[in-house]
């Protein structure tokens, strides 16, 4: 019997591939996906939110970052603390502890706000808060309201979180938007903020479409916004619609006030001495060139701001029939604990402002000239604060505002208690008192103000403490001194008596003494013997003027101020009239 064979079956090779493929295939997308799963742990968006602190439960922000500390209350009773607006609107803001009330000056307004009182003061005139002033923990808190109104501020408050959002007059910030459903109704989705550019990065809040963002900056292709409930992050700006620029408008324009002065002429004051009584001005010689006096009227009496009143409603007659301003100067008597106590409380200074208020409408003056001297260097900022409150109480009754000066140097209660800088930014005019340079028990003789060193200390004051040259007024000094050196054991002995141009042109005439002129002075000068003595006068002249007049125009100064009428010559105004307007 033959058995049959037959051959081996055949191997499909089709299938075996397929399955082969379909293995492959599975693995791709098992790798595909492993690595995608990794991209997106590793790369891709995270979904984690935190909620971001900014060190306050009622946070403020300014110009995309928050301030130190934070507000209280909401709505019409939102209040911010005071170091706060200090830093962020206005450093001269006053918290003073006597009174316990906050004190806000502008150009033109005081503003008093007495803690837990609803009558506040604006320009010594009463007005009525709806919210107090707060103390929290000795920290003054102050209503929106007044803010809003002396500066202008507009303050935003998120209703979703109270955070709390401040703009200036005159900010301008950029707007982004998040995008609404397009044309053919595709949804929109919501704009994440994160809290770094980057989609790694945490989420912060969200943008619903059409919502608005302010922009504070952008990094690698994200804008750093912050949204309406007021949280900051950054958003892709690929996903957000620009949406233009906002700006804060400035509160409606009040009159700014321009001060009175001769119309096309500089200045040139010459103050008049009063002592018990007021001179009798028919006396006068003739002034060509002078515009303005100041007699020496008003002067702190007691540290509870009571003022001695010396004025003359005739000298000012006379004065106004001869078209001269009257600026009555103001001083602290010299005394610096008396000032110390005078200028202690708003109370007190608010008593000497109303005093020259009053009395500047009653003897229909034009302005009010503060010389305050002898004050003690931690006084010097009550003195600025007492000028800040001042000048808008004399501003609004139309009169002029000037303060005297003298060069910075020396000692601390003649030069240091003077923050010059802050006292040009709130006066009309600053008189400098370009002399003494030799004062009277100076302990070596010299000129009372050599024209170098006034050129000097009136530069300093221009280029370093950067007070403007237009409302600076240069003081000349119409006298001298005659300085006396004696001998006595080895040492010379200096002293020295005030004497006037006619005085001192009287002793070189009496004497027969030839002048020579001091170069290194700018002025003439002579010396001579008497009893044993040796005298020196660096005279005060028609040639010592015209250079400091000539001084005066070449800085582009507001004018000159000279101290004081009596010790001046008759010759001399003719001379100061013939430099500043070239007349021959």
């Amino acid at each position: 019997m033959q058995t049959a064979t037959y051959p081996p079956p055949r191997r499909r090779r089709g299938r075996g591939r397929a399955v082969l493929w379909m293995s492959s295939l599975l693995l791709l997308a098992v790798l595909v996906g492993v690595s995608i799963a990794w991209v997106n742990v590793n790369y891709g968006p995270v979904d984690t939110r935190i909620e971001p602190e900014y060190g306050s439960d009622k946070p403020v922000f300014y110009e995309g970052a928050p301030l130190q500390g934070g507000a209280i209350g909401s709505g019409e009773g939102l209040k911010l603390p005071l170091p706060m607006l200090q830093a962020a609107l206005d450093p001269t803001m006053q918290y003073e502890e006597a009174t316990k009330s906050v004190i806000l000056t502008t150009a033109d307004r005081v503003v008093r706000l007495a803690t837990d009182q609803l009558t506040a003061w604006a320009n010594d005139k009463p007005f009525e808060l709806r919210f107090p002033v707060e103390l929290v923990d000795g920290v003054p808190y102050v209503p929106i309201a007044p803010l809003s109104e002396l500066y202008g501020l507009e303050v935003v408050e998120a209703p979703e979180t109270g955070f709390v959002l401040l703009r200036k007059p005159g900010d301008v910030q950029a707007i982004v938007q998040a995008p609404l459903p397009d044309e053919a109704n595709e949804p929109s989705r919501a704009v994440t903020l994160r809290s770094e550019p980057t989609v790694r990065a945490p989420i912060v809040d969200e943008l619903d479409p059409g919502e608005r963002a302010f922009v504070w900056g952008e990094a690698d292709g994200w804008y750093r916004v912050q949204s309406p409930s007021g949280h900051l992050g950054y958003a892709d700006k690929r996903e957000l619609v620009w949406a233009g620029t906002e700006s804060v408008p400035f509160p409606a324009a009040r009159r700014p006030y321009v001060p009175d002065r001769p119309i096309g002429q500089p200045i040139v004051l010459a103050w008049e001495q009063v002592y018990a009584k007021n001179p009798n001005p028919s006396s006068f010689g003739p002034m060509p060139g002078l515009n303005i006096v100041s007699p020496t009227w008003f002067h702190v009496l007691d540290g509870e701001g009571a003022l001695e009143n010396r004025a003359d409603a005739g000298y000012v007659r006379w004065a106004h029939d001869r078209g001269y301003r009257v600026w009555a100067l103001f001083s602290n008597s010299f005394d610096p604990d008396l000032t110390a106590e005078a200028l202690s409380t708003y109370d007190r200074r608010m008593t000497m402002a109303r005093q020259l208020v009053s009395w500047a409408q009653l003897y229909e003056l034009d302005g009010i000239n503060v010389d305050f001297e002898n004050v003690y260097v931690k006084d010097g900022p009550k003195l600025t604060q007492f000028l800040r409150e001042l000048t808008p109480l004399l501003h609004e009754a139309g009169l002029t505002v000037s303060i005297d000066v003298t060069f910075a140097g020396g000692s601390e209660t003649w030069s240091r208690f003077l923050d010059r800088k802050a006292l040009g930014e709130i006066v009309d005019y600053m008189m400098v008192m370009a002399y003494d340079e030799h004062w009277a028990s100076s302990p070596v003789a010299g000129s009372v103000a050599s024209l170098p060193w006034v050129e000097d200390g009136m530069r300093r004051i221009i280029d370093e403490i950067g007070v403007p040259a237009e409302k600076l007024v240069l003081g000349v000094p119409f006298y001298t001194r005659v300085w006396t050196e004696t001998a006595a054991d080895g040492k010379t002995k200096v002293s020295s008596k005030a004497i006037g141009m006619d005085a001192a042109a009287a002793i070189v005439r009496e004497k027969g003494l030839a002048p020579t002129f001091d170069e290194a002075a700018g002025q003439h000068y002579v010396q001579y013997e008497e009893a044993g003595a040796v005298k020196k006068i660096w005279i005060e002249d028609d040639v010592s003027m015209k250079a400091r007049v000539e001084l005066a125009k070449e800085l582009g100064l507001a004018g000159i101020a000279a101290w004081s009428r009596n010790f001046a010559s008759e010759r001399v105004w003719s001379t100061i009239e013939e430099t500043l307007y070239g007349k021959p």
